[in-house]
Parts: structure tokens; C-alpha cells; sequence
């Protein structure tokens, strides 16, 4: 059986933008744009959290126009892969989890509860 069968890393998320993207221009020369969603969980703890607030990027320059015009409270929907990406600093290499977006849309106020998804 091929990998490519077993494995499968599809991420959708519908939340609400903490804040503004923000943009960096990495040490290869390549353009990331990240953002932070806050998703509630399905069945959160009597005295436990109730949403996770999730790390999103793009290197994709389209993706990156449209999340630029969002702002924080607007409820959006990405759909892409969850990665974790490493760099050198100072104090050694470091890692982060973070979903690599590959599509994102602003959710119109009127379906943002719905359960329907609309295109």
C-alpha cells in the first residue's frame, strides 16, 4: 500500500481572527503571511478551556491579499495541512505546529452559525 493512501493531513477551520495578519519576510526570501484563529472546542471541560486559538499561515500570494483585508472578530474558513516548520536562532533550533493554508474565505455574518456551508 502506498504512503499516500495511509496517510492523510487535511485541516478545516472556522473561527474567529484574533488579530490583524501579519507579514514576514523570511531569511530564504520567501513571503509568509500568519494569522491566529480562535476556534471553539466540540465539548469543552466544566472548568477548562473552551476554544484553542490556532496558528495559521500562507505562502501562497493570493491567500495572502485576501487575509490581508480581514480584520480581528471577522469569521473566516481555512482549509490546508497541519505542518511544523524549524529555524536556527540564537539559543538553537526551534519548531512550531502551525496549519499551512492552501484556501480561505471570509464568512458572510448570515451563515457564520450555520451549520450549511455555502460557497
Amino acid at each position: 500500500m502506498s504512503v499516500a493512501v495511509i496517510d492523510r493531513n487535511d485541516v478545516v477551520l472556522r473561527g474567529r481572527l484574533s488579530a490583524p495578519a501579519e507579514c514576514k519576510t523570511l531569511p530564504s526570501g520567501d513571503t509568509l503571511v500568519s494569522w491566529r484563529l480562535i476556534v471553539r472546542r466540540p465539548e469543552p471541560r466544566a472548568r477548562g478551556q473552551s476554544v484553542d486559538v490556532l496558528t495559521c499561515i500562507t505562502y501562497d500570494r493570493a491567500l495572502q491579499r485576501r487575509v490581508a483585508a480581514w480584520l480581528a472578530g471577522d469569521v473566516v474558513e481555512v482549509e490546508g495541512a497541519l505542518q511544523r516548520r524549524f529555524w536556527r536562532t540564537g539559543g538553537g533550533t526551534v519548531s512550531v505546529c502551525e496549519v499551512n493554508c492552501r484556501r480561505g474565505r471570509k464568512v458572510p455574518r448570515t451563515s457564520a452559525g450555520n451549520s450549511v456551508r455555502t460557497a
